[in-house]
């Protein structure tokens, strides 16, 4: 499978870093070879790319360990094994290459850092980021607002199921599709893939109305959790299901009314995925 991330593209002058796609630990990899020919003069990428792991290895840096091999097609048509790195270790990478293309991007990340120490000083810092993205994006100031309003009522929800003996990820995540699952009938996964989405966020391309029944839902799930106290998954489980089922019930009555479906395939991407295959089939084990 042989796909051209958009954005990582973008970073190195448009040349294209061959990326897969994992749905399953919705990870994007890229290839490390791609990423060392568009940031240095090396004639041979390969070559560069073993004297610097040997280099990595030597100095006890994680990253080379935390390769994975995939089969991608080559220059000459080829399918050959190809060292891959996901997304946070291609940073990482990028920092351990000593060359000029790459400084933009290592200051850009130094900035970054820079940020999130003035959002630990002043918290507004972020809210005003977050509110101007948005903006730029294209969305109004009503749907900013729920947007907001949806981050904090999320929050008070997490809190009960706390209350109630939920700890781990996958149980949040559980208990999201069962909200999800009671209204539209999809899982968190499945109305991303309706959207064309892959890493993006599934709240930040939804509509007003999508968006206003994602929050009935979780609203309904945490008043009817604070007042039963259900406790571990299973019981919790059941409630998600019925606070899917009140937004369910706001959905079909807005569809009644408005002779229109509340889920849509829309989405604020200003881009398209040219391989829409989800999994990985070629995977090369270590």
């Amino acid at each position: 499978m042989n796909n051209k991330l958009e954005t990582i593209s973008n970073l190195f002058d448009g040349k294209e870093i061959r990326s897969i796609w994992d749905s399953e630990k919705e990870e994007y990899y890229f290839s490390v070879v791609d990423v060392i020919g568009a940031l240095t003069e090396s004639k041979d990428p390969s070559h560069y790319w073993r004297t610097l792991k040997s280099r990595m290895v030597q100095e006890g840096n994680e990253t080379v360990t935390n390769c994975d091999t995939f089969k991608l097609k080559s220059k000459d048509g080829k399918m050959r094994n190809t060292d891959m790195l996901e997304t946070k270790n291609v940073f990482r990478l990028i920092e351990s290459i000593p060359s000029p293309k790459a400084e933009p991007f290592k200051m850009w990340l130094a900035n970054l850092g820079s940020e999130r120490i003035d959002e630990v000083f002043d918290p507004e810092v972020a809210v005003n980021r977050a509110v101007e993205y948005y903006r730029k994006k294209g969305y109004n100031d009503e749907w900013i607002k729920a947007r907001l309003n949806g981050i904090v009522d999320r929050f008070k929800l997490t809190d009960v199921w706390k209350e109630g003996g939920i700890t781990k990820p996958l149980e949040y995540a559980l208990l999201t599709n069962e909200i999800y699952k009671g209204w539209s009938n999809m899982t968190a996964s499945e109305y991303k893939k309706l959207k064309g989405l892959r890493k993006e966020s599934l709240r930040d391309n939804m509509t007003d109305i999508e968006v206003a029944l994602t929050n009935i839902g979780e609203i309904a799930t945490r008043d009817i959790a604070r007042e039963e106290h259900p406790k571990g998954l299973k019981e919790n489980l059941n409630v998600a299901k019925r606070g899917g089922g009140v937004a369910k019930g706001a959905k079909d009555l807005y569809e009644k009314e408005t002779k229109k479906s509340a889920i849509s395939k829309s989405n604020s991407l200003n881009y398209k995925y040219i391989d829409e295959t989800k999994k990985i089939e070629e995977k090369v084990s270590d």
